[in-house]
């Protein structure tokens, strides 16, 4: 006899090959699955029925095997509640291997994340089942690389009338998040000849080696006050990285002078401008300001993510393409991983096009502003330390004072408070003299969570505060 599985109501995968006698060999192929953990304690087993069934074998011959078994102490037999695995006090279990991943921080105050206990969950769940309700059957089939059209036509509506962007479905491709999209473009325009490309400095070190990693060579454009220095761009540049609306992460927009002067260089060079939009939609003192990408949509590459406004589980990002470089985008995406997951794109739609998500941005920004208020209010009552950026987005940059603590020190303290925040060394294209500063992610915690770690977080700061 071989392999087998069992498929009376529940799978069981025993092997009885040169078992010999048929009872001894199904007794003894249960009893390895038990000793090596394949079976571990409280299994339910199949019924003696359905597992002669299954097997070819007697019913009696798979009851006695059960009743030997649980003679040995190796089953649990009940009436009315079946066959079960027993517990084994004897066996030694193996020692887990610690792990990977260090516990999560008492206060986490890092960037980058939205307050993940506010996920819309009733929305979400009524949008599935209207999905699901009157999805036909090809929803379940492989899907588009280039992405659903109802969320792409969902996304070029609600990406005109919110953000100004010029969109229409077929220059939108879906992601599996920001980074991939990153990286499916920069490996495109490698392909196409760009060897430099100019990035902020400082910015987002994680996508910048996603760039470098097409084969890319990447150069700083340094950031002041009014953004990025367009005047940096190298001649020989083929791509710029902008995140133009709220720069990350010092927190400036790029000023109106340079969105001209960069959509100038685009159109006269021929080279590609980035523009990374991941919390546009976050301005707490006027309208926010419109995409880059509405004074130049045959030279900008928009992106943007539902990290930011619903959480970086879902892995749904997109981006709008001058239509030049839409096939190859997609070509790339179907060799990545052929398509994002269907599911999860029908139902962003869904809250899209019923203006839920719209309510939920409103409200997020409401609870976000007044959670800013409340930084700036409380580190003006600590000497030295000053809060950088307009009052937008989903962090703000504590600059640290020239004669207080190094920003490695200020970390270690953070961290001593049981603080988790983001230092600004880090996020430079090159180490050298710049200043110092922790990034805050005021939207992170719940609202429970957010005092109280905003107090711990300025106590770090207090003269002779003892750690906690």
């Amino acid at each position: 006899m071989t392999l087998s599985w069992s498929s009376s109501g529940l799978d069981l995968h025993l092997d009885l090959r040169g078992a010999g006698r048929r009872r001894a060999g199904l007794e003894a192929a249960l009893r390895a699955a038990i000793q090596d953990g394949r079976l571990p304690a409280g299994t339910l087993l199949p019924s003696t029925r359905g597992l002669a069934r299954d097997l070819g074998l007697s019913r009696g011959t798979v009851t006695a095997a059960y009743d030997q078994l649980a003679e040995e102490g190796f089953l649990t037999t009940r009436p009315g509640a079946g066959t079960t695995v027993a517990g084994l006090p004897s066996r030694t279990p193996e020692a887990e291997p610690p792990s990977p991943h260090p516990p999560p921080p008492r206060h986490d105050l890092r960037p980058g994340r939205p307050d993940l206990s506010a996920f819309p969950t009733t929305a979400w769940l009524a949008a599935t089942r209207r999905v699901l309700t009157g999805a036909r059957p090809e929803v379940f089939a492989a899907g588009d690389p280039q992405g659903r059209i109802e969320l792409r036509q969902a996304l070029a509506d609600y990406l005109g009338r919110t953000r100004g962007v010029v969109a229409t479905p077929d220059r939108i491709v879906i992601t599996s998040g920001y980074y991939q999209g990153v990286r499916l473009l920069s490996g495109v325009l490698a392909s196409a000849g760009t060897a430099l490309a100019a990035v902020e400095d400082p910015g987002h070190n994680i996508f910048r080696q996603a760039v470098q990693r097409s084969g890319i060579t990447t150069t700083p454009l340094t950031v002041d006050p009014e953004g990025a220095r367009i005047d940096l761009i190298p001649p020989d540049a083929g791509a710029v990285f902008l995140t133009p609306s709220h720069q990350y992460p010092t927190g400036v927009p790029l000023h109106p002078a340079r969105r001209q002067a960069v959509c100038a260089w685009a159109r006269a060079t021929g080279g590609v401008i980035v523009e990374d939009d991941y919390d546009g939609e976050f301005r707490y003192d006027r309208q926010p300001v419109g995409a880059l990408q509405g004074i130049a949509p045959d030279h900008v590459v928009y992106c943007g993510t539902a990290s930011k406004t619903l959480g970086p589980a879902l892995r749904l990002a997109w981006m709008v393409l001058p239509r030049h470089l839409v096939p190859d985008v997609v070509r790339a995406k179907q060799d990545a991983d052929l398509y994002t997951e269907t599911l999860s794109q029908l139902v962003l739609a869904d809250l899209i096009t019923r203006h839920t998500y719209d309510r939920h941005i409103r409200a997020a920004r409401l609870r976000y502003r007044r959670r800013r208020a409340v930084l700036l209010d409380r580190v003006a009552a600590v000497t030295g330390l000053t809060v950088q950026g307009v009052p937008a987005g989903l962090h703000s940059l504590l600059l640290l004072p020239d004669d207080g603590p190094s920003e490695p020190e200020a970390l270690a303290r953070c961290a001593a408070h049981g603080v988790a925040v983001r230092g600004l060394a880090e996020l430079h294209h090159a180490p050298r003299d710049r200043p110092q500063g922790l990034l805050i992610g005021f939207a992170a915690p719940s609202e429970s969570a957010y005092l109280p770690a905003l107090t711990a977080l300025l106590t770090a700061f207090t003269p002779d505060s003892p750690p906690r």
